[in-house]
């Protein structure tokens, strides 16, 4: 069972949303916050395994929350970013404060299932429409002259480019044919090695440094 916390400051919005969720089998609602501060108190009293975050809320914003859910604890849930704005600055203020995915409220209710059970098992999550926004980005960080290879070992830098592809824990693991607690393992390993602190920083990173190229299918 997915546990899920809703944040949103429209009581109507968080009632659609629950509606949603619990239609599921695997899914269920253990909270809701209406700021961003509610939100981060609200997470340590429910213990969601996702939580689904507005951008634009009274006080605290979605994305500081974001931001401070990911520095007070490397073990915080995965943040599951929505809104109704597809502007950059929202786009890359949830990314860079460490949101595992991004999705606009329009969003069908089975791509919006989708997107919770993706980062509920550890993948990431980009709606769609703002995906081509963000590669076409990262292409044009990528350097010329790829950066010195990173000390990932051949088995991580496989994890990371299926990480890169979308990929969720089980999924590598399976096709790698590995338990999914190795693939935990090898992903915390690579953490560490690119100094990053969640799972989007390790693929940008790879993209930035030439590790993984963009530009390849």
């Amino acid at each position: 069972m997915i546990r899920l916390l809703i944040a949103d400051d429209q009581a109507l919005v968080r009632a659609g949303l629950r509606l949603i969720v619990e239609s599921e089998p695997d899914c269920t609602v253990v909270g809701e916050a209406a700021d961003g501060e509610a939100a981060i108190r609200a997470v340590a009293e429910c213990r969601p395994d996702v939580v689904m975050m507005d951008v634009r809320m009274p006080g605290v914003d979605g994305i500081e929350a974001t931001r401070r859910l990911n520095t007070a604890s490397d073990s915080a849930p995965p943040v599951l970013v929505l809104t109704t704005f597809e502007d950059d600055a929202v786009l890359w203020g949830a990314i860079d404060a460490g949101a595992a995915g991004f999705v606009l409220k329009d969003t069908p209710a089975d791509d919006l299932i989708k997107a919770i059970r993706a980062t509920a098992g550890g993948g990431s999550w980009l709606d769609p429409r703002v995906t081509p926004r963000v590669l076409a980005r990262v292409r044009a960080q990528v350097p010329s002259t790829p950066a010195p290879v990173i000390d990932l070992s051949a088995r991580e830098l496989e994890v990371l480019r299926l990480m890169a592809a979308g990929s969720t824990n089980g999924e590598i693991a399976a096709r790698l044919y590995l338990a999914e607690r190795t693939v935990k393992s090898h992903i915390g390993s690579i953490f560490t090695k690119l100094g990053a602190r969640d799972r989007t920083a390790a693929i940008l990173f790879a993209f930035r440094s030439g590790v993984i190229d963009p530009r390849s299918p």
